[in-house]
Protein backbone atom coordinates (compact mmCIF):
# COMPACT_ATOMS: atom_id res chain seq x y z
CA UNK A 1 0.00 0.00 0.00
CA UNK A 2 1.78 3.12 -1.24
CA UNK A 3 0.67 6.62 -0.29
CA UNK A 4 1.29 9.41 -2.76
CA UNK A 5 3.03 12.66 -1.91
CA UNK A 6 1.95 16.10 -3.09
CA UNK A 7 4.26 18.91 -4.15
CA UNK A 8 3.19 22.45 -3.23
CA UNK A 9 4.98 25.72 -3.91
CA UNK A 10 5.73 28.08 -1.03
CA UNK A 11 7.97 30.86 0.30
CA UNK A 12 10.56 30.54 3.06
CA UNK A 13 9.57 32.75 5.99
CA UNK A 14 12.12 31.93 8.66
CA UNK A 15 15.43 30.11 9.06
CA UNK A 16 15.53 27.83 12.10
CA UNK A 17 18.35 25.84 13.76
CA UNK A 18 19.37 22.37 12.49
CA UNK A 19 18.70 23.25 8.82
CA UNK A 20 14.96 23.64 9.38
CA UNK A 21 12.81 26.27 7.69
CA UNK A 22 9.34 27.69 8.23
CA UNK A 23 7.58 27.86 4.85
CA UNK A 24 4.32 29.58 3.94
CA UNK A 25 2.57 27.43 1.31
CA UNK A 26 0.38 28.79 -1.51
CA UNK A 27 -2.75 27.54 0.24
CA UNK A 28 -1.98 29.63 3.35
CA UNK A 29 -0.59 26.93 5.65
CA UNK A 30 2.70 27.35 7.51
CA UNK A 31 4.75 24.16 7.71
CA UNK A 32 8.09 23.14 9.20
CA UNK A 33 10.43 21.82 6.49
CA UNK A 34 13.90 20.36 5.98
CA UNK A 35 15.88 20.22 2.72
CA UNK A 36 16.06 16.90 0.90
CA UNK A 37 19.30 14.94 0.94
CA UNK A 38 20.07 15.86 -2.66
CA UNK A 39 19.86 19.56 -1.79
CA UNK A 40 22.12 19.09 1.25
CA UNK A 41 24.76 17.32 -0.84
CA UNK A 42 24.59 20.06 -3.47
CA UNK A 43 25.08 22.81 -0.86
CA UNK A 44 22.01 24.73 -2.04
CA UNK A 45 21.82 28.14 -0.37
CA UNK A 46 18.32 28.73 1.05
CA UNK A 47 17.37 32.19 2.35
CA UNK A 48 14.21 33.93 3.49
CA UNK A 49 12.08 35.02 0.56
CA UNK A 50 13.13 32.11 -1.69
CA UNK A 51 10.37 30.29 -3.55
CA UNK A 52 10.64 26.52 -3.05
CA UNK A 53 8.66 23.38 -3.85
CA UNK A 54 7.73 21.34 -0.78
CA UNK A 55 6.90 17.64 -0.83
CA UNK A 56 4.11 16.81 1.63
CA UNK A 57 3.06 13.36 2.81
CA UNK A 58 -0.52 12.53 3.81
CA UNK A 59 0.71 11.41 7.26
CA UNK A 60 1.73 14.80 8.71
CA UNK A 61 0.22 18.07 7.50
CA UNK A 62 2.61 20.24 9.57
CA UNK A 63 5.93 18.96 8.14
CA UNK A 64 7.45 18.71 4.69
CA UNK A 65 10.63 18.32 2.65
CA UNK A 66 12.06 21.01 0.34
CA UNK A 67 12.85 19.33 -2.99
CA UNK A 68 13.45 22.22 -5.43
CA UNK A 69 14.52 25.84 -5.14
CA UNK A 70 12.50 27.71 -7.76
CA UNK A 71 13.85 31.24 -7.35
CA UNK A 72 13.82 34.45 -5.39
CA UNK A 73 10.72 36.53 -4.77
Amino acid sequence: MQKTTTIIEGEILELLPNTMFKVNLRDGREVLTVPSGKMRRGFMRLMTGNIVKVEMTPYDEKRGRIVVKVGKM
